[in-house]
């Protein structure tokens, strides 16, 4: 048996994650002294609420989870003899994979027969939750994990994702953004552009000027970009932002009609301690990022 697994930096519910056979690991975050475990501590977790929090001034931080933990969620598998298969988000972006990596060689030695297989999305948030509905996909027809792993090397760096940002201040912090400039964009009306690159990792592809244009921008990188788009899901991802999400929608409804198959998500805490509220972006099939 092949058990399903994934990391809540890739925006999956647990409804979702229910949905295409996953189990959930929860990516912990800090603020005002309380390490909070998403979907852990309380079987639900209020979004809007958090996201207010940070409009109100604070700024969580984000940390790796141990070799204990990865163990406590990947050994009753082993036990039970199943293998499996981890779909994650970024591993550029995060040293939690090293502790991943001591937990897996460790219960290997235990549990010599098992397979452990990991596909590296090579980004967070909505890149991450469509690669894990792709994957998913294949799992719900059937596919082994060696024919879901090949399907990755080829597929995941065909999907790009690209997203605009309301306030520096929470990129600035983090600096997790290369090639972001420290300006007062935010006063001036300034919106950063920002997408995820063939490492893995956040890139600054300059700025857009107005909240309508930074939205057209998003669509006309679907027209730049874009491969066989329709065949494939375009997800719609935001923190907290649903007023953007609707112009979008509106402008992708203007230019392509029904053609599109759009997924809307609400960012998770852990990605959305680093760009802040306010902030929408867009995944889709590309030719290259």
């Amino acid at each position: 048996m092949l058990t399903l697994y994934t990391d809540t930096d890739t925006d999956l519910t647990p409804e979702i994650a229910a949905e295409y056979g996953y189990k959930l690991i929860s990516m912990p975050f800090t603020s005002d002294g309380k390490t909070v475990y998403p979907y852990e501590d309380s079987p639900d977790f209020d979004t809007h609420a958090f996201y207010d929090t940070l409009r109100d001034g604070a700024l969580p931080t984000t940390s790796a989870i141990s070799e204990a933990r990865y163990i406590q969620y990947f050994e009753p598998e082993f036990a039970a003899g199943n293998d499996i298969l981890y779909v994650h988000f970024s591993r550029a972006m995060t040293a939690t994979f090293d502790a991943m990596d001591k937990a897996v060689e460790s219960l290997k030695e235990k549990y010599p027969g098992r397979k452990f297989y990991a596909i590296d999305t090579m980004g967070i948030t909505i890149l991450s939750f469509n690669i894990c509905l792709e994957v998913g996909d294949l799992y719900k027809a059937g596919k082994t994990a060696e024919e879901i792993v090949a399907w990755a090397e080829k597929e995941v760096m065909h999907f790009g994702t690209y997203f605009i940002a309301d306030d520096l201040k929470f990129f600035r912090r983090s600096g997790r953004v290369s090639g972001l400039k420290a300006t007062m964009g935010t006063l001036l009306g300034v919106r950063p552009l920002i997408y995820m690159n063939n490492e893995g990792k956040m890139v600054s592809l300059g700025s857009v000027r107005g909240r309508r244009k930074a939205l057209e921008t998003l669509a006309d990188l679907i027209e730049q970009r874009g491969e066989d788009v329709e065949s494939h899901r375009v997800v719609i991802g935001n923190t907290d932002s649903p007023e953007l999400v609707a112009e979008l929608r509106e402008i992708l409804a203007e230019r392509y009609g029904d053609k599109l198959r759009i997924v809307e998500i609400v960012t998770n805490p852990t990605a959305g301690s680093h760009c802040g509220p306010n902030a929408v972006g867009l995944c889709f099939h590309v030719r290259e990022k």
